[in-house]
């Protein structure tokens, strides 16, 4: 009996594809318009290419005092916990929290003007 192969990683994960089919069109791709067509059906997701290619961070806010100093609390019975969200600042607590999505620029501005270190 011969003796198997080792299974070997994919190319297109190896790459760092999300599917196989992502990996083989941009092998094929040989002009624009299949970039042009690529593009449109990102667009069509509602994610465009500008904020796909970057980070974002979510920065969590009270909806009273707009201050960032927000903390999960924990209630109820064990095992039926509920999330509740408790503002350190004012005091208020709730489940509905404001949450702003934030560029890596924005998020660096949004640092230095809060007066945070950033390394």
């Amino acid at each position: 009996m011969a003796k198997k192969e080792k299974m070997k990683t994919p190319n297109w994960i190896l790459e760092g594809y999300d599917s196989k089919a992502d990996y083989e069109r941009q092998k094929n791709k040989s002009s624009t318009s299949s970039k042009q067509s690529n593009d449109s059906s990102t667009k069509a997701k509602g994610i465009t290419s500008e904020k796909k290619a970057s980070k974002t961070f979510k920065v969590r806010e009270c909806p009273k005092c707009k201050s960032d100093e927000v903390g999960v609390v924990l209630t109820g019975e064990e095992g039926k916990k509920a999330r509740e969200w408790e503002c350190k600042k004012c005091g208020w607590i709730g489940t509905n929290i404001d949450e702003k999505e934030l560029t890596e620029d924005e998020f660096m501005k949004y640092l230095d003007e809060k007066g945070e270190e950033v390394a």
